[in-house]
């Protein structure tokens, strides 16, 4: 996650609680009691203070630590559509550091910081397809269609077996009604090619729009080099800004929905 500036930070609803809570007031009160006693008003002023401002102080939230982003412990496609995107950052940096300073150099800090987010989305994305590619292995989905055309080449053979009205076909085909065991094990065996196919879809998607999302944040990145070398109004990054605004929204969006299907259902383990 991208750091968030101080101000950003401190302009948060629990800073606001922290500012009027009983806590507060109340070590304000003491420090300026104790302040009072040693040293007079100013120093019941300051101390005063310091207790009020030091719980404020502490509600502030904290900025999360650093995502280590390591696309080498994935595997294709994942690993290249990560580093892909950890090279155009890189690029990005190198864009910015030849920026003179200034509010052109502001604010492509600005786009960086929605750069860097959007990059560990892709990193989550990288990590949420690498899982449901995981468990499609663990899927033999070949293995499933031949079982389940011995179960379905059965079934044939024992209603071919009822219509000749041999007993021992009648007695099976009465074993294959409605809720019997065979109809459990095809509906098992269809339910699994099922999940298979939809993991492949799912998969496939993915992969494809991370690729794409990765190729716009390469477009983005030559225009950010490009801008920064001119001398050039500040607003001629406010149009890159939304690109890299959407790209992180598409990036987020993506991975949400790949978490959620690698997520177990309910009563599942």
């Amino acid at each position: 996650m991208a750091r968030r500036p101080l101000r950003d930070r401190f302009f948060t609803p629990p800073v606001a609680r922290a500012m009027l809570s009983a806590s507060a007031i109340g070590l304000a009160v003491g420090g300026a009691v104790v302040g009072w006693f040693i040293g007079g008003p100013p120093l019941a002023v300051a101390l005063a203070v310091l207790g009020w401002g030091g719980r404020v102080a502490a509600a502030i939230p904290r900025n999360p630590a650093p995502v280590r982003i390591d696309p080498f412990t994935l595997g294709e496609p994942w690993k290249r559509l990560v580093q892909d995107a950890v090279q155009a950052q890189n690029r990005f940096r190198e864009a910015l550091s030849g920026a003179a300073s200034g509010p052109l150099r502001d604010r492509m800090e600005e786009i960086g910081e929605k750069l860097a987010a959007g990059v560990e989305q892709a990193w989550r994305v990288g990590r949420s397809g690498q899982a449901l590619m995981e468990a499609r292995k663990r899927i033999d989905a070949a293995g499933v269609e031949r079982a389940l055309t011995r179960a379905k080449e059965q079934a044939g053979e024992v209603s071919e077996a009822s219509e000749a009205g041999e007993v021992g076909g009648v007695g099976a085909a009465r074993e294959l009604g409605a809720g019997s065991p065979k109809d459990a094990m095809l509906e098992s065996l269809e339910a699994q090619l099922a999940s298979a196919r939809r993991l492949d879809a799912t998969i496939s998607s993915a992969r494809d729009q991370l690729r794409l999302t990765t190729a716009r944040l390469d477009e983005a990145v030559a225009r950010a080099a490009e801008l920064s070398v001119r001398a050039g109004d500040v607003h001629a990054l406010d149009g890159l800004g939304d690109d890299v605004d959407t790209l992180v929204t598409d990036l987020e969006a993506l991975r949400l929905g790949l978490e959620e299907l690698d997520r177990p259902a309910p009563g599942t383990t």
